[in-house]
């Protein structure tokens, strides 16, 4: 049976320098049932942390139903809105003929969304939207963890 319920997923990353130590952190909300993830990397770029969290978050979810998919990464939206099809026409290649930055990230997710049904929608950082303070928070989260060990 299908699944007809919208799932809402809330994606951020984080990094400490840039590059620097990076988390990145997600809340799927699928009809009532949340769930939370984490995650930390040593050396990474922000760009990365926000890519891996949308790719972490839809590695939790089944791939029948609708999911809307909220970030506040500009990088990530105008990617994979504008500048991926152009990317994959000219063979993972800028229009500067250089290869795209992250791209082993960029070929996950368009591997991961190609049999979705996916609508992303673009929030403001910072700005009060509690799905994204709770994804930055966990993001943070899991740099604080992080330092805290290897201190």
């Amino acid at each position: 049976m299908k699944n007809t319920e919208t799932i809402e997923i809330y994606t951020d990353g984080a990094c400490r320098g840039n590059p620097g130590c990076g988390g990145w952190g997600c809340v799927i909300n699928n009809n009532g049932d949340k769930k939370e993830k984490r995650g930390y990397k040593a050396q990474t770029t922000n760009n990365r942390m926000e890519l891996t969290a949308v790719i972490e978050a839809l590695k939790s979810t089944a791939v029948d139903g609708p999911i809307v998919i909220y970030t506040d990464s500009k990088y990530v939206m105008d990617g994979i809105n504008q500048w991926i099809v152009r990317w994959k026409k000219n063979g993972w290649m800028t229009a500067a003929k250089k290869t795209v930055k992250n791209k082993d990230l960029w070929l996950l997710l368009d591997r991961l969304i190609c049999s979705r049904q996916i609508n992303w929608v673009w929030v403001k950082g910072h700005a009060g939207n509690e799905g994204n303070e709770r994804a930055d928070y966990l993001a943070n989260l899991a740099i604080d963890e992080n330092n805290q060990i290897s201190n």
